[in-house]
């Protein structure tokens, strides 16, 4: 990323070009002070007419029982009833408990209680006193209030919701159809190809279409169009979205970003009117881009699975085929969409037409690891003993967000140590932490500490003995993740092409737990449970997929690839026989049982090696690779070839 002056003086840079406002004091104090003096007002409003003493009838107040009192007394001449409510006159002006001495009362009121008197009018009648009988409603005021303030209510709810969707969603309340797309301005990023460490390759095909987009008269004087869609194919973390935006910001025009999940919701056809929505809003402001993320939430194949063909996603996918199709030559709108599964997008989205382009983004290679950490370290004080190239060649099979986490893993462990710089012990922890897991304070027995320590032992004795694996780099037997212990590895080169002896090697590493076991404990235990399921899976894979297997020879059976939709796999049919599923089993078989041996065998010609290193591993817990060659010795680092399986 950028320094903190060029990006100072490109926010400089972008608010200077804005339109300053008139008025030196902001509108928003302006319209919360109005909003609270009118709702301030409303509520004194309500209150005056309906709970002010104002709105009451004038008088005492009197319990009902005093009022009985005072109508047997005869000191009651008239009341008027309305509802539950009495207000009456006194024959003569009557003094009030509890009230000043000298204030006396001519009027009275009262309540009637909730379950009634059945015999008030006979003591009424008894004591010659005139009843009026009123209808129970307030004031006209009140009643307007009553009958007009609910609607008004929901009727301003209506229009703030309304507004506010507006503004949030674009489109108001019933505006289910309008895209949700998060719009960035020419000078809003300021994000630029410098930002984004390795993708060569990527930035090279990019860097054309930025060209176009600046100035696209050399292109089309020769007759070139504008690539209609890009596709950015990549694990993820490799920056596929960053990438977007840096060609936006390289090319300095509107940037409409959005998430392919976002065009579906319960309602059918809101999807499409999405996609309609947000390519009329880019061709209006062409030249534009738009990024669509996570394309094959939205772009599957179409008629796959249980469920028919005629849904929301298909209807999105549909309307983005039509609108893509749509584009003229004038109109200068790329649409730029993101996936890590390729695979799953159907074939009219993928062809010449749409998507001109596939750039394919890779994990990063060494050189640019090391150009991904230091540009995530700019920022970050280090030690001098850092070592940024060995980091990078120690962090094989990391992406780009990876390798960001892991600065700033160091860094946060590092400060909460109260360090002022970052050492290189912190990114190691960090580095541990990401590969391996989180340390876990697992109390265990010394039986099971001893087991699990002559297990790890076995793992890392048969990397060190077999030719041609990865190179062993660290073992422990602290809990880390949801594993007792761990043995890491990491390869000395980069990996393209996987050999037969080479995955053969990993079978055996895979087993030399289970294998140190056996030997000197002569029984197996649950811990090498997940070695187990990667050998099958790997051995399986072999037979399967690439053709290394002597018995079935270079053939390749679907039994060993996942499918990724819910009713493909059930319609098609079965392209070997029961006969063929058989062989593949016994070869499956006949490779991990050779493996599983020839661990064993090794590890039996080497038990003093085995017991040495896993003495070794009790005492210190933790050992580095030069550490245990250290211990064992460099001899022990050859050993006879594998046999035939």
């Amino acid at each position: 990323m950028k320094n903190q002056l060029e990006s100072a003086e490109n926010t400089q840079h972008a608010s200077n070009n804005k339109t300053q406002p008139t008025s030196g004091k902001p509108k928003f104090p302006i319209l919360w002070n109005r909003r609270f003096l009118l709702w301030l007002a409303l509520f004194w409003f309500v209150f005056v007419v309906f709970f002010s003493p104002g709105a009451q009838a004038p008088g005492l107040e009197l319990p009902y029982s005093d009022f009985k009192q005072h109508v047997t007394k005869g000191d009651v001449e008239a009341i008027t009833i309305q509802g539950d409510r009495i207000v009456g006159q006194f024959t003569k002006s009557i003094p009030a408990a509890g009230q000043p001495e000298g204030k006396t009362y001519d009027n009275f009121r009262t309540v009637i209680p909730p379950f009634g008197d059945a015999g008030l009018v006979s003591l009424l009648e008894s004591h010659q006193v005139t009843i009026r009988a009123e209808e129970a409603h307030g004031s006209w005021l009140q009643m307007l209030i009553v009958s007009w303030l609910p609607w008004l209510l929901i009727l301003g709810l209506f229009i703030y919701g309304q507004r506010k969707m507006q503004k949030g969603l674009g489109g108001g309340l019933f505006g289910f159809g309008k895209s949700k797309a998060k719009r960035y301005e020419k000078d809003g990023s300021d994000v630029r190809f410098a930002d984004v460490a390795g993708l060569r390759n990527a930035k090279k095909e990019l860097e054309e279409i930025v060209e176009y987009l600046i100035d696209p008269t050399p292109f089309r004087d020769l007759g070139g169009e504008l690539p209609k869609g890009v596709l950015l194919v990549g694990p993820p973390g490799t920056g596929k979205t960053l990438l977007a935006r840096a060609v936006a910001g390289e090319a300095n025009v509107p940037f409409f970003s959005t998430s392919g999940s976002e065009f579906i919701e319960m309602f059918v056809g809101v999807g499409a009117s999405r996609v309609r929505d947000i390519f009329q809003s880019a061709k209006k402001e062409a030249p534009a881009i738009i990024f669509i993320d996570e394309l094959d939430s939205i772009g599957r194949a179409r008629g796959t699975g249980l469920g028919g063909g005629h849904d929301e996603r298909e209807q999105t996918l549909n309307q983005i085929l039509a609108e893509m199709d749509g584009f003229a030559g004038y109109e200068s709108v790329v649409v730029m969409a993101a996936t890590n599964r390729p695979d799953v997008l159907d074939s009219a989205l993928t062809r010449p037409g749409r998507f001109d382009r596939q750039i394919v983004l890779e994990l990063p290679q060494r050189q640019a690891r090391l150009d991904i950490l230091r540009l995530h370290t700019q920022q970050v004080p280090l030690s001098h003993e850092v070592d940024l190239e060995n980091l990078a060649a120690r962090t094989v099979g990391l992406s780009g967000a990876e390798l960001k986490n892991l600065v700033n893993e160091a860094a946060l462990l590092a400060g909460r140590q109260h360090q002022p710089q970052v050492r290189p012990i912190d990114f190691e922890r960090a580095r541990d932490k990401i590969l391996l897991g989180s340390e876990r304070d697992e109390p265990m027995t010394e039986a099971e500490k001893r087991l699990v320590a002559h297990h790890e032992a076995g793992h890392a004795l048969v990397t060190l003995l077999l030719p041609g694996t990865d190179t062993l780099q660290k073992v422990t037997i602290i809990p880390r993740g949801q594993a007792l212990g761990v043995t890491e590895q990491l390869p000395t080169e980069e990996r393209h092409n996987l050999s037969r002896d080479y995955l053969l090697n990993r079978l055996v590493v895979m087993f030399g737990g289970r294998a140190a076991e056996k030997v000197v404990f002569g029984d197996v235990t649950t811990g090498g449970g997940d070695d187990l399921k990667q050998a099958t899976n790997l051995a399986r894979r072999m037979v399967c997929q690439w053709g290394m297997s002597e018995a079935l020879g270079p053939m390749t059976f679907r039994q060993g690839e996942e499918h990724v939709f819910l009713g493909r796999e059930m319609a098609e049919q079965k392209d070997f026989s029961d006969y063929t599923a058989r062989l593949i089993d016994e070869e499956v078989q006949h490779i991990v049982q050779a493996m599983e041996q020839r661990a064993v065998h090794l590890l039996e010609q080497h038990q003093d090696k085995l017991e040495r290193l896993a003495n070794a591993l009790l005492e210190h817990e933790t050992l580095e690779a030069d550490e245990v060659e250290q211990l064992l010795g460099v001899a022990c680092t050859h050993a006879e070839a594998l046999p035939t399986t």
